[in-house]
């Protein structure tokens, strides 16, 4: 007698282990099955993000979630408009002074570069002297470099008032001397 005369006589003379067995098999047979279209899924999903990504990439749509509110807070093209770059740069100064106006702070002095070294290749410079409260930096920082037109923190300078100036919160007015560029396409 070997095994498999013994496993045939066992099952056809207690029909519960086959109906157990069946049971199994067939649990097992649907769980591969669930397991697949749920990885199948996941696939698809994945794709389907990294193709609105693309197209996020691309310019063709706007970001996720709210898009009416995005598209409302980044207005804009992606470069600085003007049909000289003497108007870029107004332009320039002007985003800047309303985003450091945005988070309360106060310009001391400007100075908008439009015949350096980089303005050949189309990028416009503005060094701004300003100050304004300490927990504020962060929003201009971020109102900046993620609205429209895309702009560039080249240089950031941070001046601490002293430690016996600073409330128990740690904020106070702090100066900051902040450079800024952005692409000017021209007449192109």
């Amino acid at each position: 007698m070997n095994s498999a005369d013994t496993i045939v006589r066992t099952l056809t003379r207690s029909p519960l282990i086959a109906v157990v067995l069946y049971f199994a098999v067939f649990g097992g047979l649907l769980a591969t099955v669930s397991f697949s279209i749920s990885d199948i899924l996941d696939h698809r999903q994945a794709l389907t993000q990294t193709a609105d990504l693309l197209d996020q990439l691309r310019g063709r749509k706007p970001r996720g979630g709210d898009a009416a509110a995005l598209a409302a807070e980044h207005r804009g093209t992606p470069f600085l408009e003007g049909p000289t770059v003497t108007v870029a740069g107004a332009t320039l100064l002007q985003r800047v002074a309303a985003a450091v106006g945005k988070v309360g702070g106060t310009i001391q002095s400007s100075q908008v570069d439009v015949l350096g070294t980089q303005a050949r290749d189309g990028l416009v410079g503005l060094v701004v002297s300003c100050e304004m409260e300490q927990p504020a930096l962060q929003k201009l920082l971020y109102d900046l470099e993620a609205g429209m037109p895309f702009l560039f923190v080249e240089q950031l300078d941070v001046q601490v008032p002293q430690t016996t100036a600073l409330n128990e919160s740690g904020s106070g007015r702090v100066r900051v001397v902040l450079g800024v560029s952005g692409q000017w396409q021209g007449n192109k």
